[in-house]
């Protein structure tokens, strides 16, 4: 689905849920809304099971069930509603609404895991400072406060369940925030959703509160708020979107990035931090004591976060220092092999994108090496990838494999591109390095291989080989040229190269 398809799903999705919020509580817009949450699941379905690995399918068909168990709850409820005359205060539907929770937080927990295999302790950390706030919030203003007003056991406990649900909601929601991986359109349509759910199931609490205590008019606490949980269908048309994305494969496997801490992390750590605190000196009353008991609690917050974040971005610049020497050749800065293989291996032989791999291997440079030493000879290396870098477009990569040998991976590139790039790397090449007084001098041998896209496109290291082969059948040709991989002998021969 691309972005144009998205955000016409999504606002055609936007105007379906406010004729439904308008026609709330009419046959006609039970109805309606009834065959549109039944759509939106048939769709969660449909989606989830063309995910083709079995392992990236699971997450995806428990957010399909937990919506068609909402789904199940509505209906039961429109079902008493119009069979009955009224619908009771608590009873299976509650089980259905209920049920769905845990189901979504599961499947965020394993899209989670999928995005960061082992890297998940620090997330899970942090979530559970915040859930733990957020838990002590939801008992102190939604809970407590309901509890022994002279209901039955099960009014009194099925509605304190809901604010526990959202936390267990709320727990799986930042673990994947806060865990590593990409965050692309998937990700952020997923966060989204978690946060419409949260938000709309916190309004619909908060607004009954507000109205019993006279801050908003009955029309709007009670009416409007029983009219919210038509909202939460727009939650499920941005899961659905998410699945449906082209790039969805970043919610469910191994990401590229490496996190750091971000401020705002720090800030909502020292939010929570302060929560207990504030609800005991809440009880105790605010006056001077209490307030100056809160000011030292904050400082001492402060200190400690300050420091904590040092010590993690410590950690963060060091790791990123190992990982970049073990990702560049320590000599020349350029990718290294592994890098390389990475690369080549997110390669899709389904992808309609042309990909070109030149290789490239030094005539003369042993020749350098022998006559002015190994310090004449990394003068050079680092020349030539000087001057191949200086080529290339952002996007493309260049690598040395070791000794005098490199590879250059352009995605977007085809034949005739590649073709151009080899005479100018050429024609580069021949270009005299300076060292020392004496004027060094190396040619290249290239092979080239260039893939058309579509059908045609080959993955992992296949284009790697024949760009090798390619090379060394340049070398034997009499070098200082390109070859390209599965040419005709005749366009093999290069065209002068420019001066």
């Amino acid at each position: 689905m691309g972005s144009l398809r998205i955000r016409i799903f999504l606002l055609a999705t936007a105007g379906v849920v406010a004729g439904l919020i308008a026609g709330y509580g009419t046959g006609a817009g039970d109805l309606a809304y009834a065959v549109a949450y039944l759509a939106l699941c048939g769709l969660a379905w449909w989606g989830a099971l063309r995910v083709v690995r079995p392992a990236d399918r699971r997450p995806w068909l428990l957010i399909a069930l937990a919506q068609t168990v909402w789904f199940l709850g509505d209906a039961i409820e429109i079902l008493y509603t119009y069979l009955v005359g009224e619908a009771p205060s608590v009873g299976l539907a509650d089980v259905c609404w209920l049920g769905g929770y845990p189901l979504m937080t599961l499947a965020l927990v394993q899209m989670a895991r999928r995005r960061a295999p082992g890297r998940l302790r620090g997330a899970v950390l942090d979530a559970g400072t915040l859930t733990v706030a957020a838990a002590l919030l939801g008992w102190e203003f939604l809970i407590s406060p309901y509890l022994g007003q002279g209901y039955s056991v099960l009014e009194t406990v099925v509605p304190a369940l809901y604010p526990v649900a959202d936390v267990v909601l709320l727990a799986g929601a930042l673990i994947i925030a806060l865990s590593p991986g990409t965050r692309g359109t998937p990700t952020r349509l997923m966060f989204a959703a978690a946060a419409l759910y949260l938000g709309n199931d916190l309004a619909i609490n908060i607004l009954p509160i507000l109205t019993d205590q006279g801050l908003l008019p009955e029309s709007i606490g009670y009416e409007f708020s029983s009219r919210l949980g038509t909202v939460v269908m727009f939650g499920n048309a941005l899961v659905s979107v998410a699945l449906l994305h082209p790039g969805r494969a970043e919610l469910t496997r191994a990401g590229h990035q490496l996190t750091h801490l971000h401020p705002a992390r720090v800030l909502f750590l020292g939010l929570a931090l302060m929560t207990t605190p504030a609800l005991t000196l809440l009880h105790a009353g605010f006056h001077a004591r209490t307030i100056v008991a809160l000011g030292g609690a904050a400082l001492c917050t402060t200190f400690v976060l300050s420091r904590f974040t040092m010590a993690v971005r410590e950690q963060d610049r060091a790791q990123a220092r190992l990982v970049h020497q073990a990702q560049h050749d320590p000599l020349t800065g350029l990718s290294n092999r592994a890098v390389l293989g990475d690369r080549l291996a997110r390669l899709r032989p389904t992808s309609a994108e042309p990909v070109a791999v030149l290789y490239l291997d030094l005539d003369g440079f042993k020749e350098v090496n022998d006559r002015y030493g190994h310090e004449a000879g990394d003068a050079v290396l680092v020349a030539i990838a000087q001057r191949l870098s200086a080529l290339v477009r952002i996007g493309d990569l260049v690598s040395r494999l070791g000794g005098d040998e490199f590879v250059l991976l352009c995605p977007g590139v085809g034949e005739r591109e590649a073709v151009w790039l080899a005479e100018r790397i050429l024609a580069d090449v021949a270009q005299p390095v300076v060292f020392r007084g004496h004027h060094l001098t190396v040619g290249a041998s290239i092979g080239i291989a260039a893939t058309a896209g579509g059908a045609d496109a080959r993955g992992d290291r296949t284009v790697l080989r024949s760009a090798d082969a390619a090379m060394y059948q340049a070398k034997r040709l009499g070098r200082g040229r390109w070859v390209l991989a599965g040419a005709e002998p005749d366009f093999l021969t290069p065209v002068a190269v420019p001066a």
